[in-house]
């Protein structure tokens, strides 16, 4: 039983490596990606690098985002492949899953990746993202989107009542397929066309658009969606960076931002 779970500790660890290594983006594409920094080298010896050495005698390929004194008293906390992991202080145990404080009925460990989102999504800029706004927004949101997503589709053919009620929505493309797919190029076409927000309705309309070749964050925003611990599209992410349950309608997700941004 100690072994399988071990299994699949090292298994997990391994996909996390790999979503994090897999398709190096090609010149065009690395020109347009931000610099994606880890976090900084912890002091040798220090409870810090204990548990990062801790992780990677797991996988010595796992990306750490986030490494800090866990809530846990005696614990690390780090943030690998848009999961949080839990190592002791010696580097001698591991947990996997979520923290929760029964006395503040909050989830610790989402926190930590809402805090982590927040700052990942700060680094893309408006002009890499395809927006759809009101003249004067309440809130904004970052969506990752695919082309061929049917909830993504129904998301955005209700685009004009989210903005009616206050909602902007900034997409970032996540071409589920990955790399080497059709999805991928029509999704790199939609950033490169001349009028991107006509595209990309197009392109979720089922409308190809023409293939054409440039400067593109298609590649960055997809090793970021895979970095904040996307799981599905559309990943909907509120300003203060927590993510919504899945696809929301327009009502439902004024109400969840009513909820998560309260008083904020």
């Amino acid at each position: 039983m100690k072994k399988a779970a071990l299994v699949a500790t090292l298994g997990s660890l391994s996909m996390l490596a790999c979503a994090q290594n897999d398709a190096p983006a090609t010149p065009k594409q690395a020109a347009a990606a931000p610099a994606a920094a880890a976090a900084p080298a912890p002091k040798a010896g220090s409870a810090d690098a204990r548990a990062i050495e801790a992780v990677r005698k797991l996988n010595p390929q796992v990306r750490v985002e986030h490494v800090a004194a866990a809530p846990l008293p005696g614990f690390r906390e780090l943030v690998v492949g848009g999961q949080t992991l839990y190592v002791s202080d010696d580097g001698q145990y591991l947990l996997q899953g979520s923290l929760y404080d029964l006395r503040q009925q909050k989830d610790l460990s989402d926190a930590t990746l809402a805090n982590l989102r927040k700052r990942l999504l700060a680094e893309v800029p408006k002009s890499e993202r395809i927006v759809f706004a009101p003249a004067n927004p309440r809130y904004t949101v970052s969506v990752f989107t695919d082309v061929e997503c049917g909830y993504c589709r129904k998301l955005h053919n209700d685009i004009a009542e989210y903005n009616k009620l206050g909602i902007a929505v900034e997409y970032l493309a996540f071409p589920r397929m990955g790399p080497a797919s059709e999805d991928f190029r029509i999704m790199e076409a939609v950033w490169c066309s001349n009028d991107r927000n006509k595209a990309l309705t197009d392109s979720k309309n089922g409308k190809k658009p023409q293939a054409t070749r440039c400067n593109n964050p298609v590649m960055a925003h997809w090793n970021l969606g895979r970095r904040v611990g996307l799981q599905g599209t559309p990943m909907i992410i509120a300003e203060n960076g927590v993510a919504a349950p899945g696809y929301l309608s327009p009502a439902q997700l004024k109400q969840w931002l009513d909820t998560v941004l309260a008083g904020q």
